[in-house]
């Protein structure tokens, strides 16, 4: 099962709008959530490792 990266940030992004209180708590919460989002972002726009194809040294000298 793959993850849904856009639906945990939309998700995340709705709890920072919901904590829009001026307290320290609602403060630090958006903060962390932030991070959050951050890393879930990165995740996202991550491409896997490419697999590099050699070619015979013939192919090459052509």
């Amino acid at each position: 099962m793959k993850s849904d990266f856009a639906a945990a940030r939309l998700h995340l992004e709705r709890a920072c709008h919901y904590l829009r209180g001026d307290d320290e708590t609602s403060s630090e919460a958006v903060s962390a959530l932030d991070l959050l989002i951050e890393a879930i972002v990165a995740a996202q726009y991550t491409r896997p490792a490419a697999e590099v194809v050699d070619f015979p040294r013939s192919a090459r000298l052509r």
